[in-house]
């Protein structure tokens, strides 16, 4: 079964807007934090969980940007397929941290 390029780019456009608006419009303190010793606690988990979403980013760029790499399907797939688990990676990690730091 094929599965249409558009579906993992869709992900990858809506896993990414959901991480930037956790870190940087605060919707990530908003739900994990009430005092600001947290809110401190939690700008360390965002910016432990950028590493995971610069890592999605680079796979995101490298799928997308180079003409050959947009030819070559199974190039473009496994790209955008490392680049979902990665922003999956960095949503977990605010998820799990921002459990931790409450």
């Amino acid at each position: 079964m094929r599965i249409s390029i558009v579906i993992p780019t869709v992900a990858n456009a809506l896993l990414a807007t959901l991480w930037i608006l956790s870190v940087f419009a605060g919707w990530g303190t908003k739900a994990f934090c009430s005092d600001e010793g947290c809110a401190g606690r939690m700008n360390g988990v965002a910016l432990f969980s950028g590493l995971f979403a610069a890592t999605a980013a680079g796979c995101t760029a490298a799928a997308w940007l180079p003409p050959g790499a947009r030819r070559d399907e199974r190039r473009l797939m496994r790209l955008t397929g490392a680049a979902l688990i990665a922003w999956t990676a960095a949503e977990g990690t605010l998820f799990a941290g921002g459990m931790i730091v409450k």
